[in-house]
């Protein structure tokens, strides 16, 4: 039986196939560009090939390896709804503030410890300003750092659950196997991809505006999901789509494929990242979500509500919900409230409905240093992107 090779030397060899293989980026480059003249000459001159990416990695990967400046001027890539941080719902923001200066220890995310709430409570703004002002906040790495830390404390505590598919078994797992210590609960922000792709997909329709021809799906999302969902999406959608990988070499493939299914006429999904996606996920990841949590209509920030799109505990589980431990008020789909600071235009970012560079606050009092909105505070925002790895700079297919 042949050894498992090191980790490192396999980060190393992929790093040098995916990330610094100049010569395969320009012939990739070169089919990209062919298939748009293909593209050109049977669609017309006026077709533009708009492209999705539905993860804030992707966008990263997107500005910091100046993908852009490589497409040619008829295909454009925009991102979307791949920030969990920047759609969380002010509400939840606020109760795990007010939870922490009443005494309750909340945990949360590094990328979520300055994320702003739109209704200051007792003065504060985020987390940060809670821990400055004497709220129990802890910022850990994991939930299982939160797991241990209440075993040996025993205090009384809540942790804010942000994220997508990707981190929803992190949770799920241990409260499956009841490993969760009665003393801790969950907020839980957890939101579905697949959802509010179909949603900015049709709002930018709703608007007049290009319509998506592609979608590059999540690869950590992916990974748990499998390929299936974004399959039935696409079909659903018709229009193409294709789970990529994370490194420039993977972007640039996957945005080629697109385009070479448009040509043919193809729907569905392909997978790029076939050294991580399946087509089926990771199915025991999979059983312990939805053994936990249920689908529900859910918040997302400034946008308001997404069908099926969130994540909330099953009523076997109830008694982890910090939301019915506290008696802490959702709003309902009557009830709600845009919440968005105004004039801030995270949520159409969010959406791909706009740049970072359209808002009037972008490098203009807020910034990564000094966010105003969620979108510059993650470093999966797209704001937080562009401000930090100038993607303002490079505005050629926008």
């Amino acid at each position: 039986m042949e050894a498992r090779r090191p980790t490192w030397e396999v980060d190393a060899e992929i790093e040098r196939l995916y990330r610094r293989n100049r010569r395969l980026a320009e012939e990739v480059k070169k089919v990209i560009w062919k298939y748009a003249d293909r593209v050109r000459r049977v669609k017309g001159d006026g077709f533009k090939v708009k492209i999705m990416n539905f993860c804030g990695t992707h966008e990263w990967t997107t500005v910091h390896y100046g993908i852009r400046t490589l497409l040619p001027d008829n295909v454009e890539l925009v991102a979307g709804p791949g920030c969990p941080v920047c759609v969380t719902p002010s509400f939840i923001v606020e109760h795990a503030i007010r939870l922490s200066l009443e005494g309750v220890r909340v945990y949360t995310f590094g990328d979520s410890f300055k994320l702003p709430a739109v209704r200051p409570v007792k003065g504060v703004r985020n987390l940060a300003e809670a821990k400055t002002a004497g709220g129990d906040v802890q910022v850990v790495y994991s939930f299982l750092d939160a797991l241990k830390d209440v075993a040996n404390t025993r205090r009384e505590s809540v942790f804010l659950a942000i994220g997508f598919e990707t981190t929803a078994p992190g949770y799920a797992l241990p409260l499956a196997e009841r490993l969760i210590p009665r003393e801790l609960s969950i907020l839980s922000a957890l939101r579905l991809t697949p959802p509010a792709a179909r949603y900015a997909i049709a709002e930018a329709d709703r608007r007049g505006l290009t319509p998506i021809k592609g979608i590059v799906a999540p690869g950590h999302v992916s990974a748990i999901t499998g390929a299936k969902p974004w399959d039935e999406l696409s079909r659903e959608l018709k229009i193409p789509t294709v789970v990529s990988g994370f490194e420039p070499i993977d972007l640039l493939i996957s945005i080629a494929e697109i385009l070479r299914m448009i040509l043919r006429g193809e729907v569905g999904v392909k997978v790029e990242y076939r050294r991580v996606v399946s087509w089926e996920g990771n199915r025991e990841a999979l059983k312990a979500i939805y053994r936990v949590f249920e689908k529900t209509d859910a918040a997302w920030r400034g946008i308001g509500f997404i069908e099926e799109s969130g994540l909330e505990l099953r009523d076997s589980y109830r008694e982890f919900d910090g939301f019915d431990r506290y008696g802490l008020e959702k709003p309902d789909r009557e009830s709600w409230v845009m919440d968005n600071l105004k004039g801030c235009r995270c949520a159409e970012v969010v959406l791909g409905l706009v740049k970072p560079t359209d808002c009037k606050f972008f490098l203009k009092g807020c910034s990564p240093s000094k966010p105003l909105g969620p979108c510059m505070v993650s470093f999966e925002g797209t704001c937080s992107i562009w401000a930090r790895f100038g993607g303002y700079l490079d505005l050629k297919n926008l």
